[in-house]
């Protein structure tokens, strides 16, 4: 795995208490000649949770899928700017790609468990980075299953088919696979948008406790759960990011009035 060497955040002062793990400077991303993020500068203060909020189309999601990557399966893409990960350009030339992706884990809207068991679904990542110890392999996958919170109702039926689990159980296996590799930071797009409200609870109360560990990102129309989730909200609108800040006070006292019009409820 590559390592990354460590930089304080230039904007310290706008993080207490926890130095930015990544860094947007400058940021323009286009689609093409579509211009879908206009001069985004954040920090993302490392083991805290970071909400995203606004409107569809905004450009929150284009932003969490530039911070591993994902944007350049799409034909056409390109930026300027540069965004940092510990104080080095996800475009350094000596960072793959795929590197990049074991230390930025990503869990997706719909849960997308593979059409294998439980166990090899969370182990998938190490198999292809080349491990086969069966003792790492077997360590790893309850680990991480005791991470996503789900070791103690799977650990009877591993080698079972993961398309069995119930909804909110395979969105936590995703999880568990997003883990495996210990990633610094974790991306969770709409991560509970097709759960009940029962599997949705179990969800963010995990959220709560991968933070002790991790750096998440989370993108939500629901803004009741980023106010339940998260320490720092960013809200963005039509390609730009208008505010952020400590979520209490995005929520209750906001600098913008764009800001204010979209938590109370007057647009989006």
């Amino acid at each position: 795995m590559t390592e990354l060497t460590s930089t304080e955040p230039t904007t310290a002062a706008e993080i207490p208490a926890a130095r930015a793990i990544i860094s947007v400077r400058d940021f323009n991303f286009f689609y093409g000649k579509k211009q879908a993020l206009q001069d985004i500068n954040l920090d993302v203060p490392e083991k805290q949770v970071t909400a995203f909020i606004g409107p569809s189309g905004c450009g929150k999601t284009t932003l969490l899928r530039n911070f591993n990557r994902m944007n350049e399966l799409i034909e056409g893409v390109h930026h300027t700017g540069n965004i940092t990960l510990a104080g080095r350009s996800l475009w350094d030339s000596s960072l793959e790609v795929i590197a990049l992706r074991r230390l930025v884990g990503m869990v997706f809207q719909k849960s997308n468990p593979f059409a294998k068991s439980i166990y090899e679904n969370v182990i998938y990542s190490l198999r292809i980075s080349g491990v086969r110890d069966r003792a790492t392999l077997e360590e790893a996958a309850e680990r991480s299953l005791r991470g996503a919170a789900l070791w103690d109702e799977v650990k009877d039926r591993l080698h079972e088919s993961a398309l069995g689990l119930s909804g909110g159980q395979m969105q936590r296996l995703c999880i568990a696979r997003a883990i495996a590799n210990r990633p610094k930071v974790l991306l969770m797009d709409e991560p509970c948008s097709a759960l009940d409200p029962i599997a949705t609870a179990r969800v963010e109360q995990l959220i709560s406790e991968l933070k002790n560990e991790y750096t998440i990102v989370i993108v939500t129309h629901n803004m009741q759960q980023a106010t339940r989730c998260s320490d720092r909200t960013a809200f963005f609108y039509l390609g730009q990011m208008v505010e952020t800040g400590p979520t209490a006070k995005i929520f209750t006292s906001p600098t913008e009035k764009r800001t204010e019009d979209y938590v109370t409820g007057r647009f989006g």
